[in-house]
């Protein structure tokens, strides 16, 4: 039987299992349900491109990340522990490596094929650096940085100036996507939120559910409308 119970740390219990931060699990969850539905949507197409190949492991892994990070994050913590937590830190910033490239190579649009590569490489690079600091930490603070580095600094000034120089439909689609990825960063560190029950850790789920669903998109437009492969 399912019943809610109001407590300084939320709670849920079916029957004998008890899970924690239930909404906070549920919009985890949201975040990955789209990503596997975008990441199927490109395994169909079976897309030749960099820039598709890359889109689709960033939504595969995030996928992973997010259902990780609900169930052994949060649902069932307690029973775990915090080095569960490490997959899904893992895998996300895996995930990010490859909506990095997908802009780089998305980029090469306007850009020589020698500076593909260097940034290539330092997409590489900054991985390593941020993987080692994160491991060797085990601080969360290191996957944000990545994270705000990545989508905030790659993705947005590649496909910003992209933008700026072709007005390319799917580049403003990516901006927009970047919008609420920001937004939902802010609600994070300033832990706003709009119930107990929903907290500033289901509204930043939230927010990056819109996110997915608007690179997705984006991914959409340049398969149908702009001929990637």
């Amino acid at each position: 039987m399912l019943y809610m119970e109001t407590m300084e740390y939320n709670q849920w219990h079916l029957w004998n299992v008890r899970i924690d931060e239930p909404i906070v699990t549920i919009t985890d969850l949201l975040v990955s349900v789209v990503c596997f539905l975008a990441a199927s949507f490109l395994f169909k197409i079976k897309p030749k491109s960099k820039v598709l190949k890359s889109f689709r492991l960033y939504f595969l892994l995030m996928g992973f990340a997010t259902l990780f990070g609900g169930i052994f994050g949060h649902a069932i913590y307690y029973i775990l522990g915090p080095a569960w937590k490490l997959p899904g830190w893992l895998i996300s910033m895996l995930s990010i490596v490859f909506i990095e490239r997908a802009a780089i190579f998305h980029s090469a649009k306007i850009f020589k094929p020698k500076w593909i590569k260097i940034l290539s490489w330092i997409n590489i690079i900054e991985f390593i650096i941020f993987l080692f600091l994160t491991l060797y930490t085990l601080n969360f603070s290191f996957v944000e940085y990545h994270a705000a580095y990545g989508m905030l600094v790659v993705v947005l000034s590649l496909e910003g100036y992209l933008f700026f120089k072709t007005r390319n439909l799917s580049s403003k689609i990516i901006l927009w996507g970047n919008g609420f990825v920001a937004l939902a960063g802010l609600v994070f560190m300033n832990e706003w939120s709009i119930h107990t029950w929903f907290n500033h850790l289901s509204l930043s789920h939230t927010l990056m559910a819109v996110a997915a669903l608007l690179f997705y998109k984006a991914v959409k437009v340049m398969a149908n409308d702009e001929g990637i492969e």
